[in-house]
Parts: C-alpha cells; structure tokens; sequence
C-alpha cells in the first residue's frame, strides 16, 4: 500500500513513490552531496551557455524570428527575453563605463578649468564700441540743425553716452564680486544656507527652486566633478521606461495583431540586439578606429533590421513593415528620445 510523502520545499503530501514532487518539481531524494552539487552546478551553467549562443547569433541575423518562436511557445531552449535583456544589457554597461570615465576626467578637468577662469570683458571689445560711439556723436554733432538737438540736449547724450563703455565692467565687476562672495563663504566653511543666499535664493523660495540651487552650489563646490557618472547611473533607469514607451508604439501600429506582453517581447529582444551592436562597436572601436561613415552605416542598418524583424513578427507585407518601421523611427527619436535625454539629465542633475 503506498504511503504519502510530505515534500521538503512545498511541504504539500504525495504519493512517495513519485521520483519528483508533482507540486513544486522537487526531487524526492535528498541526494545532496559534494559530488551533486558541483555537476548540477557545471551542467546549469552550460546549459545557460547553449541557450545564449542558441539566442544570440538568430537575434543578430534573423530580426524577428526569435520573438516569434518564443511567442508561438518555442521557449525551452532559448533565453527569457527580459533574461536576455538583463544580460546583454549588463555586458554593454560594464564596457560603457569605461568611456564614460575617461570621458569624465576630461570633463571635470574642462570645468575646474572654466571655474577658475575669471570674467573679463575683452578690451578689443570695449575699444571697439568706444570708436562706434566716438563716430555716432560726431554725426550727431555735424546734423544738430537736421536733427532739432540742442547745444544742451547734446550735453546730456555726452554724458549718457560716456558712461556706456563703463556698462559691461560694471556687469563683470557685479558677477565677480557674487563668484567672490560665494568662494569666501566657502572658504570659511559657511552654512549652506549663508551660501545659497549669496547665490541668491530667497526664503520664500519653493522646494523645487530649493533643490535647484542646492545642487547648483554642490555642482560649483565641485567643480562639476562626477557630473557624468550620475548622468550614466540614469540612463539604465531610463531604460526601463523607453522600452515599455516603444512597446506602446507597437501597439498602436500592431492594434489587433498581438497583445501588448507580444509586443513587449519583441521590444525585449530589439533593445538587446541594439546593446548587442552597440558593446561590439565599443570593442572595435578600442582596437580599430571606425571612420564615420561606417557607423553612420550601422546606425541606418538599425532601421533595416527594424523592418525585416517586423515583417518577420507581425508577418506583415514589405510595404507596410518598410512604412511602420519609418514612422516608428522617426517619432522615437523625434519625441520620445529627447524627452527621456532630457530627463536623464534633470534627474542626474537633481540626485547628484
């Protein structure tokens, strides 16, 4: 007579004779030794690696056919989508973050450089408006009988216009003495309050005008130091958001061809052929340098490959994927990019 057998992981009873727990999978055996762990360890791990290599290379040479499988329920031997995203998306960042270091350390050597250049007006300049004033009052001073100007009337324009070359150090001397203003308080290690005074916030300021100028004095602290690693911290959060936003471009052109997790799919798998592309100009581009207009090349192969892939997925005629694709391409980066880079700066900007 068959015995129940209560499972280690769910805890749920069955019949012992079952070699695998029909409610969670676990195996029934406790055959956990060093010898089992370490196989299952090495088999998994291959097992991951023939499902990458059998995801990636259709990814990169047959545009919408992975998307496909994985929506007609072929899955097994290929990557989760978002798995694949994670992963790929891991790799380009990891390799990103190497530019974007060198990339910051000539940045903040430019702006410690901008930050301790003083304001001067060029002398040239201010010469150059007193020989245009100098000319305009002789002018004047030949036509008084043409113009109605009086002898006493010409007094005041000379006086008014003597002053006018004096404006621009007058406006240099008024922002030096603020940069001045605000480098002693530093000096002396003031309150931030005391410092964001002299920047000039007032106490009835709101939050947002706050924080602003908070991290408007952090970033002059600074001297714009790390200001490109927050923005490269964002652009994974953003991510997040500009993928779903092209999945709902999707929808909008596919609106009875698939549901919006199929489209999100799709998506998935173009932004990991994109980071794909993108970590292997990287790699090149640090052994060879690519001219130009071989990486203009691939960025137009990009809408290619959206064409093809869309007409692979959605099975739909040449014409109306070649249109899509176009118009898809066009309102992501005419609206949905510049707003995500805009964002990404505001809040690289706020959280610095």
């Amino acid at each position: 007579m068959a015995t129940d057998y209560q499972c280690k992981n769910c805890e749920k009873t069955f019949d012992e004779t079952f070699d695998y727990c029909p409610y969670c999978g676990q195996e029934t055996a406790d055959n956990l030794t060093f010898k089992v762990l370490f196989s299952n360890t090495i088999s998994n791990y291959f097992d991951i690696d023939a499902r990458f290599f059998k995801s990636f290379f259709p990814l990169l040479f047959k545009p919408g056919v992975l998307a496909r499988r994985f929506v007609d329920g072929k899955r097994l031997k290929y990557l989760h989508p978002a798995q694949f995203y994670l992963f790929i998306s891991v790799i380009f960042f990891f390799i990103f973050s190497y530019n974007v270091r060198e990339a910051d350390t000539e940045i903040t050597k430019a702006l410690k450089k901008g930050f301790n250049t003083d304001f001067k007006i060029d002398s040239t300049m201010i010469h150059t408006d007193s020989i245009a004033i100098e000319e305009t009052k002789k002018r004047i001073k030949e036509n008084l009988s043409a113009t109605g100007i009086s002898s006493k009337d010409m007094q005041a324009v000379d006086s008014v216009m003597a002053l006018e070359p004096q404006g621009p150090n007058l406006s240099s001397d008024f922002i030096d003495f603020k940069r001045k203003s605000l480098d002693s308080l530093i000096a002396i290690n003031a309150s931030p309050a005391e410092k964001l005074k002299a920047m000039g916030l007032k106490e009835d300021d709101g939050v947002f005008k706050t924080r602003f100028y908070s991290q408007m004095l952090k970033f002059y602290e600074r001297k714009g130091d790390g200001i490109l690693n927050a923005l490269y911290d964002t652009i994974p959060i953003a991510m997040f958001f500009m993928l779903p936003l092209f999945a709902f471009l999707l929808k909008i052109f596919y609106w009875k061809r698939a549901t919006f997790a199929h489209h999100m799919v799709f998506s998935f798998y173009f932004f990991t052929f994109l980071f794909a592309t993108f970590s292997i100009l990287i790699l090149t581009n640090k052994f060879i340098a690519l001219p130009i207009w071989f990486e203009v090349l691939i960025f137009l192969s990009f809408v290619v490959y959206l064409i093809v892939a869309l007409h692979n997925f959605y099975r739909s005629n040449w014409f109306g994927a070649f249109l899509k694709a176009n118009i898809i391409t066009f309102i992501y980066l005419s609206f949905v990019v510049p707003i995500a880079i805009f964002g990404i700066i505001m809040v690289s900007f706020m959280v610095y």
